[in-house]
């Protein structure tokens, strides 16, 4: 069932499935919730209610009417989807919503009970030269980007979804097809603009007031960082000590749950049954 929820002068597409405890799903910027299209059955067959969210400006959510695209303000979109559907929650995020499901769960404690950040963006980061010189990957795909954030190349943004798209789907032709249809709109691409040009400072500044438990998730050939492991563990660093933990899925670039769902789940339906499992013993 598509919903959409009315947020100040926009409106948020929520596709929600299945039932049981809720558990809201984020994308990255540039994309929309068909980036969960192999998660969500998944989910639902596990006995989760799954919200399935198009950010601010992309998918089905309206293009205009924002007065941002940052992780706060995607954080308040969240909350706000959690508290109309009836928490608590458990939000999953990639990318930028990485980001956002910590602002989320350090700003309401009371319906957010897990984090799971894949691929995160969710600290201030400082250039890497050295990373750069070493890896091929990590020169590409912040050639690509630094074309998207400087011109609005959409050329530039499927040259950076090949790169970062390391495990390609079986339909990856399709919706890369369908990215590409969606960003051709101006008023989607100057979204995927706005939300490059944001920092991930206030999510990193929200780091230390999570009280829940975060699962983070990164895939080892992820170019948007020489060493995606290390970036895990500083976010799981500057949580409060034992709420935090780090994966890594073998192969996968910047998309796990696109690239390979099945080992992404295999690490967060458990991590979901304990996140519930303590806020049902803690209530």
């Amino acid at each position: 069932m598509l919903e959409h929820l009315t947020i100040g002068q926009g409106t948020i597409a929520v596709e929600v499935t299945g039932s049981g405890p809720l558990v809201v799903l984020a994308h990255g910027m540039g994309d929309s919730r068909h980036s969960y299209r192999f998660v969500v059955p998944q989910l639902v067959a596990a006995g989760y209610r799954v919200a399935n969210v198009d950010l601010r400006g992309c998918g089905d959510s309206s293009a205009t009417g924002w007065s941002g695209f940052g992780r706060t303000d995607i954080a308040g979109d969240l909350v706000a989807v959690v508290r109309h559907l009836g928490g608590p929650a458990v939000i999953v995020g990639q990318s930028i919503s990485g980001g956002a499901a910590t602002i989320a769960a350090a700003t309401a404690p009371d319906v957010v009970v897990g984090v799971v950040e894949i691929a995160p963006f969710t600290r201030k980061q400082s250039l890497d030269l050295l990373g750069l010189v070493r890896h091929a990957r990590v020169r590409r795909g912040m050639m690509q980007l630094m074309r998207v954030y400087m011109s609005g190349s959409l050329a530039a943004w499927m040259r950076y979804l090949d790169i970062a798209v390391q495990a390609k789907p079986a339909d990856w032709a399709t919706e890369g097809a369908r990215i590409e249809t969606s960003l051709q709109q101006p008023e989607r691409m100057a979204v995927l603009r706005a939300m490059a040009k944001t920092t991930p400072a206030d999510a990193g500044a929200q780091l230390a007031a999570v009280r829940c438990p975060v699962l983070v998730i990164e895939g080892s050939a992820d170019p948007d960082w020489a060493d995606p492991r290390a970036e895990g563990e500083r976010i799981v660093a500057d949580l409060r000590d034992g709420l935090g933990q780090v994966v890594v899925i073998d192969g996968a670039g910047h998309y796990p749950h696109t690239e390979t769902p099945d080992a992404v789940l295999a690490h967060v339906t458990p991590f979901l049954r304990t996140a519930f499992h303590t806020e049902a013993a803690g209530a």
